[in-house]
């Protein structure tokens, strides 16, 4: 949701792929030399959004729907928004990096269909809403996802609004931060506190496949 928070109104701001928000991103990702995995909301059918991530930059360019919504909680993402329903993965200089969106990361048949699609990493941005416990879910949730798919996952939620200097937005979910890198054996390599930061990470891509030597569960899998 980078391109509008939630709690307004979505379809009167959704856009194609090929609209300005979306252009304008890919603008900044070449004049940059970077690849950029951001949030927007795209038409469906309906009347109703898709939660879109755009992938963009040098010799990448993708969009993933948000599988998984997010009917819980007392939320019900699917009033307003269409679900998508293929796997999405890109390659980055010869790597494959599987996406998915927030509420994603309950399903681990997700991010085992990325590693079945040759990704090593699953970069994961989120809205994580907050409330009893929800903390530690999250960091529950995204190691056990690198570890039952034995992948690096790339965790990003967005800050906590009151860490942020911001008053919490009412009856709409909002990030608690707390964003990680997470290795492929379920540890955490380096975190972010609640508040805004920016977090840079080397990845031992050769680490995916020595845990997988040692802990095969991909290729022991029954179901």
């Amino acid at each position: 949701a980078a391109m509008a928070c939630f709690g307004t109104r979505l379809a009167p701001l959704a856009e194609p792929l090929d609209g300005p928000w979306a252009t304008e991103v890919r603008r900044i990702a070449e004049e940059a030399g970077l690849v950029v995995v951001a949030g927007m909301f795209t038409p469906a059918p309906g009347g109703k959004v898709a939660n879109t991530l755009l992938a963009t930059g040098p010799g990448v360019e993708a969009a993933y729907d948000k599988i998984h919504l997010y009917d819980a909680f007392g939320f019900t993402e699917s009033t307003t928004v269409a679900a998508g329903s293929e796997v999405v993965t890109i390659e980055l200089d010869g790597v494959g990096i599987g996406l998915a969106t927030c509420y994603d990361v309950r399903f681990p048949e997700l991010f085992r269909a990325h590693a079945d699609a040759g990704a090593l990493l699953t970069v994961l941005p989120a809205s994580w809403g907050d409330g009893p416990g929800k903390r530690d879910q999250w960091e529950l949730l995204t190691r056990a996802r690198a570890l039952d798919a034995t992948l690096w996952v790339a965790a990003v939620d967005q800050a906590d609004p009151v860490a942020s200097g911001h008053e919490p937005p009412p009856r709409t979910p909002a990030g608690i931060g707390y964003s990680a890198v997470i290795g492929p054996d379920g540890t955490v390599r380096s975190r972010l506190e609640a508040g805004p930061g920016l977090l840079i990470a080397d990845l031992d891509l050769e680490e995916v496949a020595a845990v997988r030597r040692s802990v095969p569960v991909l290729a022991n899998r029954r179901l």
